[in-house]
């Protein structure tokens, strides 16, 4: 029996899922253009391109892909840096093009070496620090434009420059980005079948226009299908070619993460499995073309995938219709975006920049390892006014050190250190036989070994996915799990709240002193595992467990 193309069934759900992500895609693509400082049509153009092709070859079938926050910063760095060098935007179109095309060239051939599976080992504190830094930099870097006058460059500037700031300052254009910033905040509590960052958009573009404000508007874009930009690639001044390939590296590195983060949410919201590497493949093509086309690259866009999927989209042709709908507006509207003020693109900015920021990272500074919470408040701040790439690179390099430093002192203490990759699931250790015999059916053991930390994490979650239906009480053994780390922790929290809403009861045999503070400190233990169902040893569990079973049988 041959596969079908397509299934028709879907097609209702995946219009209604495109139109939707495509409506909420396009206030961003325009807001993130203008920052990148190439302009809205740029980020216009990145969204078209990334949104159809990275949905029609990529490997997660209802990702909506665009311009991101994280890439448009990279980016907005980069073009900066470029125009810098050549002296003005045209000028620099050369480099520009070239190094996005390459950074798509670069994701292309991670997805054929395998490259996404090693994604998983990038620590939670790397990147919950660059998320957050990135978050900083778009706020920062907006202040301005809601003030209606010129950012500086880099968020030095902006501490800089505040005299200008206060100088210059344009109360119109604070109005009207005020005026944005409600709506998009407020506009949900009425309804949420209307993209709030839409409904600012028109709402405050209007009352500029009908009340005649004079703030800095978008200005007239190019309308009709966009011409390839190659000319500049054959003039590139070769003192060029190094930071080229740095941030095309740094682009397909970002752009892989970011899609990849997101694949796992859209996993997690409709029960299916993205393909890492096709994934990749997908998002090169999309950013490649992208730049071929004067377009800023692009990522998998969390609030687009998941408003997708809320609103029926269940295929790839979800996000190719949710591009296609970008490139209508780009040919039939492209005139009416001359009207959108600046300052109203910087209050859309600033909320996504608040959301990008990792809250519950930093919230827990005080409670995770101190050396997790070091980690990241380093890349954080490198990431903020320093460097992207040496932000990640050092994060990296700190979590590994501070890990293999763990592992020495547990091996010094005689504590095993062997993997979870050694874990042995439903064999029964000798204190569990008597418990096996009575209820082997009805009770899952899972046996972890060594510490639990960012390296093994991925394959933690994958332990856990599949538990069958019949099975009524998890029993944890930690016995031998000497330390968690940030990501390990927030693995165990995500684990045991999907158990939690299936009904499965939940309890921890062995829990040492650093991993039940960890648990303790952001209260996994008592809101997602109670008090009294923590045992020492699966002796003093066994009469708590055969207590709980024998409720189930007189329930039936």
């Amino acid at each position: 029996m041959t596969k079908k193309i397509y299934d028709f069934k879907n097609l209702k759900g995946d219009l209604s899922g495109g139109l939707v992500a495509g409506i909420v895609a396009l206030p961003l693509a325009l807001a993130f253009g203008v920052q990148s400082g190439m302009g809205a049509i740029a980020g216009l153009y990145g969204a078209i391109a990334v949104g159809v092709l990275a949905a029609a070859f990529g490997g997660t079938q209802t990702q909506a892909s665009g311009p991101t926050g994280p890439m448009t910063v990279v980016s907005a760095t980069f073009i900066a840096i470029a125009i810098s060098l050549t002296g003005s935007l045209e000028n620099a179109m050369g480099i520009i093009v070239a190094t996005f095309i390459l950074g798509g060239l670069f994701q292309i051939f991670f997805g054929f070496i395998n490259i996404g599976s090693y994604i998983k080992y990038f620590p939670y504190p790397v990147i919950s620090g660059f998320m957050s830094g990135v978050g900083l930099i778009i706020i920062l870097l907006q202040i301005y434009p809601f003030a209606g006058i010129s950012s500086p460059s880099s968020t030095f500037g902006v501490v800089k420059e505040i005299p200008r700031l206060l100088s210059e300052i344009n109360l119109a254009a604070i109005g009207i980005g005020g005026i944005t910033v409600l709506i998009f905040y407020l506009f949900p509590k009425i309804t949420k079948g209307i993209p709030s960052a839409l409904v600012a958009l028109i709402t405050a573009s209007l009352v500029t226009y009908f009340f005649k404000l004079n703030v800095p508007l978008i200005g007239e874009i190019p309308s009709g299908l966009p011409s390839l930009k190659i000319d500049g690639l054959f003039n590139i001044d070769p003192k060029a070619y190094v930071i080229i390939l740095e941030y095309a590296l740094i682009l397909a590195v970002l752009g892989s993460i970011d899609s990849l983060l997101t694949s796992v949410i859209a996993d997690n919201i409709t029960k299916t499995k993205h393909n890492s590497n096709r994934e990749l493949i997908g998002q090169g093509i999309g950013n490649a073309v992208a730049g071929l086309i004067g377009g800023i690259p692009g990522a998998g866009a969390t609030k687009g995938t998941v408003v997708n999927i809320n609103s029926g989209g269940k295929t790839r042709l979800s996000g190719i219709i949710h591009g296609l709908f970008l490139l209508i507006v780009l040919l039939g509207a492209g005139k009416l975006a001359a009207f959108i003020p600046i300052p109203v693109l910087a209050g859309i900015l600033i909320p996504v920049g608040f959301n990008i920021i990792d809250v519950k990272g930093l919230k827990h500074l005080l409670h995770v390892p101190r050396a997790d919470a070091i980690v990241l408040l380093i890349v954080l701040l490198i990431t903020t006014f320093g460097s992207l790439i040496y932000a990640v690179a050092i994060g990296i390099i700190l979590a590994s050190v501070l890990f293999m430093k763990r592992s020495g002192d547990i091996a010094e203490k005689g504590t095993t250190g062997s993997s979870l990759a050694d874990l042995k699931g439903e064999q029964p250790w000798d204190d569990e036989q008597s418990l096996f015999k009575e209820f082997k059916n009805a009770i899952y053991v899972k046996h972890l070994y060594g510490p639990l930390f960012f390296g093994f994490t991925s394959h933690f979650l994958k332990l856990f996915k599949n538990i069958d239906e019949k099975i009524k009480v998890l029993v944890i053994r930690m016995d031998r799990v000497p330390y968690i780390d940030q990501t390990g922790l927030y693995a165990m929290e995500e684990i045991l709240f999907d158990l939690n809403k299936k009904g499965l009861r939940v309890m921890i045999i062995g829990l040492q002193n650093q991993p039940a503070d960890m648990l303790r400190s952001i209260d996994i233990v008592p809101n997602l595992v109670p008090e009294k169902q923590l045992f020492d040893n699966m002796d003093s569990g066994i009469s708590w467990l055969k207590k709980e079973l024998s409720k189930d049988k007189l329930d039936k």
